[in-house]
């Protein structure tokens, strides 16, 4: 996969290669910063869902769209990776919640009608998509008048190509490096859960996860909402909690230093 070939096809793929060893670990709990921080955060970020017909934006295997859906969101999941799809439909068998899920694209939300939802969601999924104003358009248009979008990305001032955490003599983090922050070249970026335990068992398909990446700006991400007929009414960079940041000096790096993700919030105007 290069970087010239990063269109929904080759995302599609790289999910699907993905699916199987992300499925597993992401049930068992082993994503932690989702687990302790960043769905904590969003849960409490995001408006009511109760009685609400919601579409989540690259949904993935299904895991936080159960979520909502246990808050009484009617929700439907779309995403790009049939294999992924398939492993949110088993747990749909096993578990029913009402929970419909379609393959395709949140930049071409082409099964939808127009203003069929009341709301629209996606959790660390849209910095993953090459075409991230359409996917603004798209929600807009399948959202009834007055319906809210809510989403977390990648923090885009801090996340950049050029990361780098700075540590004195004693492996301390005293501060974040980023660089590079107007290089929106798309690239592929390859690690695996780094807090699993050590007692999970090796599977065959244990790879490096290839996770498309399409840096943008924050100018970027603002202005495709708002051209796309949206009114921004919150963001939210949140921190892990004091408690949490005791406890885990890796996430305590945030809590001090910067945000990891960015939330936000609006209304179809």
């Amino acid at each position: 996969m290069t970087d010239e070939t990063l269109n929904d096809a080759a995302v599609a793929a790289a999910w699907d290669r993905n699916a199987a060893l992300w499925t597993e670990e992401v049930q068992a709990g082993f994503d932690f910063y989702r687990e302790l921080y960043t769905l904590p955060a969003f849960l409490d970020f995001m408006p009511s869902v109760a009685g609400q017909r919601v579409i989540d934006l690259g949904c993935g295997e299904g895991s936080n769209t159960r979520r909502f859906a246990q808050r009484g969101g009617i929700m439907t999941g779309i995403d790009l990776s049939p294999e992924m799809i398939k492993r949110a439909r088993q747990k749909e068998a096993e578990e029913p919640l009402g929970i419909v899920y379609e393959i395709g694209s949140f930049s071409k939300l082409s099964p939808f009608a127009d203003e069929q939802f009341d709301c629209a969601v996606s959790t660390m999924a849209l910095m993953d998509g090459p075409d991230f104003p359409s996917a603004m358009r798209e929600a807009c248009r399948v959202l009834k008048p007055g319906g809210s979008l809510c989403f977390s990305v990648l923090h885009p001032c801090f996340i950049t190509p050029a990361l780098q955490w700075l540590t004195n003599d004693h492996g301390s983090h005293v501060g974040l490096r980023v660089g590079r922050y107007f290089d929106k070249t798309p690239f592929v970026e390859r690690w695996r859960f780094g807090r699993r335990p050590q007692t999970a068992k090796l599977v065959a398909y244990d790879e490096p996860f290839e996770v498309p990446r399409f840096p943008r700006t924050l100018s970027d991400y603002v202005n495709a909402i708002t051209e796309a007929g949206f009114r921004i009414v919150k963001m939210e960079e949140p921190r892990p909690s004091e408690e949490l940041a005791r406890e885990h000096a890796w996430l305590n790096r945030w809590y001090q230093h910067a945000p990891l993700v960015l939330f936000i919030s609006a209304v179809k105007a």
